[in-house]
């Protein structure tokens, strides 16, 4: 389906939480070193709560690593970029890169892949929204532009 991709992530809770996305959407979660944590810990598992066993996780060891094993097209998620999500056309295995929580992907990364930059509108206010929040919203629009593919469209409530 689509890649959701972590450079460098801080907070446990935050992965956990993206990693129980990735398990109720079918995304591939990857996480790149170094990280602010260990998988294994505990605040990482409670809040992927018990859907771990749903959802396929590969590391690597840098962003370079990443590149070397990965094909396709990779957007960049930030709020330095003057593109929104919304002003692009998806397609699956799409990647989706997400910077680490307190400093965001490099700008070095941005500017070495400029056009494939993409932003989520906020308030000049605000910083940035949650790391997982971001997520969501992003991977779910590229979701709704493939008409929810593989995912189950309607409750049982009526059936």
């Amino acid at each position: 389906m689509f890649n959701i991709v972590l450079l460098e992530p801080e907070i446990p809770q935050n992965t956990g939480n993206i990693a129980r996305t990735c398990a109720a959407t079918g995304c591939i979660l990857h996480l790149i070193e170094p990280m602010g944590f260990s998988i294994d810990e505990k605040q990482v598992k409670r809040a992927g709560l018990d859907y771990w066993h749903l959802v396929t996780v590969k590391t690597y060891k840098s962003i370079e690593d990443f590149y070397s094993k990965n094909q396709g097209t990779i957007y960049y998620v930030s709020t330095k970029s003057e593109k929104t999500y919304c002003d692009v056309e998806y397609k699956e295995n799409d990647y989706f890169i997400f910077g680490k929580e307190t400093k965001g992907i490099p700008e070095d990364i941005l500017m070495r892949n400029r056009e494939m930059c993409i932003r989520i509108p906020m308030d000049g206010e605000a910083r940035s929204l949650n790391l997982s929040n971001s997520a969501a919203i992003v991977i779910y629009e590229a979701l709704r532009q493939t008409d929810f593919c593989n995912l189950k469209k309607s409750g049982d409530l009526f059936n």
